[in-house]
């Protein structure tokens, strides 16, 4: 955010004779708020970072199950394959041994050193008849346990399949809900939109803040009650707030010093008043800055905003994907 040098001057003059007048006792106590915001915003992001990370790997071991799933398809298919050739093998086999059989009946009256040849010539014939048995059953037993394996992975697919169909539409019902809530702010820097299964409700800059204040004005404010109200009977999701800035760089001794503190700060405010307002739970809350990394558009209004991104609680699929 730019200044002239006349303006921050008077700032700095204005600022000079506040803090003149100012005991010492309320100086103290804002050296212990900035460190207490300190601390606040070192959590929030290591939270931002766990949150992330747990969602890449549910994703990760969401796409190795299927994965697996489609290799056992193919390897039971393989397997089919292979026992039906040795099924009809095994006929032709069982076919040259009655022929043969029928052979050494009418080859008895023949000399010994005949009957003896073909004796064995029968005997390696039952030999390698048998190994095809042996090797048939034994593919057998693997074909049922690969179909058994099969049978529990479609099952879990299903129930993930359907969860998932579950969770969707219950997303998608809460997002009516939440747009109708919020229809009397529509034209004033609020949108409402799902995608990749989640709910984005996005507040701009002018609905809720003045220009570089944490603290939600009235009109954000009424919007925020809404949006919590909607929310706290929604006790499976997982609801991360988000504070966007422009890439505008904050020049202050005092907080907030930086974009990344402004937009935590402002994403706590959010939080703060939705927990104060409405029966939501601090544990299905998150607050997160992304400073200007993440902007959305050229026109830098639109950048300076508080995204409120509603999840459904993915544990019940995480341990379905984890079961081996």
């Amino acid at each position: 955010m730019k200044y002239s040098t006349t303006y921050l001057a008077a700032i700095i003059a204005i600022i000079f004779t506040i803090t003149a007048c100012v005991p010492s006792k309320k100086y103290n106590e804002l050296l212990e708020r900035e460190k207490t915001c300190a601390k606040d915003l070192a959590k929030y992001k290591k939270m931002s970072l766990d949150y992330e990370s747990l969602a890449k790997d549910l994703e990760l071991k969401f796409d190795l199950a299927n994965k697996e799933l489609i290799g056992l398809r193919k390897d039971t298919a393989e397997l089919g394959e292979q026992m039906r050739l040795l099924k009809r093998n095994f006929g032709v086999l069982k076919l040259q041994s009655k022929e043969l059989e029928n052979s050494f009946n009418n080859l008895k009256n023949l000399s010994a050193k005949e009957t003896a040849a073909l004796q064995s010539e029968l005997k390696i014939k039952n030999l390698k008849l048998q190994e095809k048995e042996d090797a048939l059953l034994t593919l057998e037993q693997e074909l049922k346990e690969k179909e058994r394996m099969l049978s529990e992975r479609e099952k879990r697919v299903n129930e993930l399949e359907e969860m998932l169909r579950k969770k969707e539409d219950g997303i998608r019902a809460l997002k009516e809900r939440v747009a109708r809530a919020l229809k009397g702010f529509e034209g004033q820097g609020l949108t409402v939109e799902q995608k990749n299964g989640r709910i984005y409700v996005s507040l701009e800059e002018k609905l809720l803040f003045t220009s570089g204040s944490t603290v939600v004005q009235q009109e954000g404010k009424k919007a925020l009650i809404e949006l919590g109200k909607v929310l706290e009977n929604e006790k499976e999701l997982e609801i991360i707030v988000e504070g966007h800035t422009d890439a505008d760089r904050l020049s202050s001794a005092t907080s907030p010093k930086n974009n990344w503190e402004l937009s935590v700060l402002r994403a706590t405010s959010v939080v703060e008043i939705i927990l104060a307002n409405s029966g939501v739970t601090p544990k299905q809350l998150m607050a997160a800055g992304r400073g200007e990394f993440y902007p959305i558009s050229e026109v830098k209004a639109k950048n300076r905003r508080i995204e409120v991104i509603i999840s459904p609680n993915l544990n019940e699929l995480y341990d379905i994907i984890s079961k081996d």
